[in-house]
């Protein structure tokens, strides 16, 4: 079987552009390259794994599951069932909070990422502040496991903390940030999300507030006098959030910020000790 003649195949099943994707990743190419090759034969091994990906994809499964990984903020990050997938508006939130660290605090700060799942936000931010401490915490051992190996390939030296929030931290840092589960028990997603990425992820209690109000009841004991938090957010919760965060916290500045979508979907809180 050919290149051409193994899309030609895929498209029968699936969308051309995951197709192109797959075809690019199993024979180390981009996907670019694929039409100064359509000719090429490929080996019978190869043939029968596409194969099994193109299944995979027939049946339901998301395309960064198949091919085992996503690119966020430029980085390679591994991703399985154990973890969730990386959205775009998380890279937003990365970007927006390296801007508030930039604008406000020495590159050596103590930083922890709640439920940081296969690492992105902890890992990157590390990757661009190499003199920051970066603790990155989860609940699910799995999930821990995906991000300690994605610290390893980016040679990464941050710390793991097995954690159902702060139950096994100590320490007070210059920023927390956190994508947490944010969807609602009866709240419609995706069949292609719910049928695939993991529960504990995605859900968190009735209106998807449970991990802000269990974070900020006790965030107070684990920041310094001058500290950020940074919540990403589903796209109606924001007035919500911020009636926990004034339950919690006196004193602070709050900013909600949109997503390319003009959603709200980013809520950081500052608190300046001058």
């Amino acid at each position: 079987m050919t290149i051409d003649e193994m899309i030609v195949y895929g498209k029968k099943y699936c969308h051309s552009d995951h197709v192109k994707i797959l075809v690019a990743e199993l024979l180390g190419k981009n996907p670019l390259e694929l039409l100064t090759c359509l000719n090429e034969e490929v080996p019978l091994d190869k043939i029968e794994l596409y194969k099994q990906e193109i299944a995979a994809l027939k049946e339901g499964k998301p395309l960064q599951y198949v091919i085992g990984y996503v690119n966020f903020f430029g980085y390679k990050f591994k991703v399985n069932k154990n973890v969730l997938i990386p959205r775009f508006e998380t890279e937003q939130l990365v970007e927006t909070t390296l801007k508030y660290i930039e604008n406000n605090f020495q590159k050596d700060v103590k930083i922890l990422d709640i439920g940081c799942g296969s690492g992105v936000i902890g890992l990157t931010l590390k990757k661009k502040l190499p003199k920051a401490q970066v603790d990155l915490l989860d609940i699910s051992k799995e999930a821990l496991d995906v991000a300690k190996e994605n610290a390893k390939n980016l040679d990464l030296d941050v710390n793991f903390i097995h954690s159902d929030c702060f139950a096994n931290v100590l320490d007070k840092y210059d920023i927390i940030i956190s994508n947490p589960p944010y969807i609602g028990l009866e709240e419609e997603i995706d069949s292609i999300v719910k049928e695939n990425e993991p529960y504990i992820a995605l859900y968190a209690g009735q209106e998807g507030l449970d991990i802000y109000k269990k974070i900020l009841r006790e965030i107070q004991n684990h920041v310094k006098e001058k500290y950020l938090i940074a919540f990403e957010i589903g796209c109606n919760q924001a007035p919500k959030i911020i009636d926990i965060v004034n339950c919690y916290l006196k004193n602070v500045n709050l900013e909600v910020k949109k997503d390319l979508a003009d959603k709200d979907r980013m809520l950081f809180i500052f608190k300046n000790n001058e």
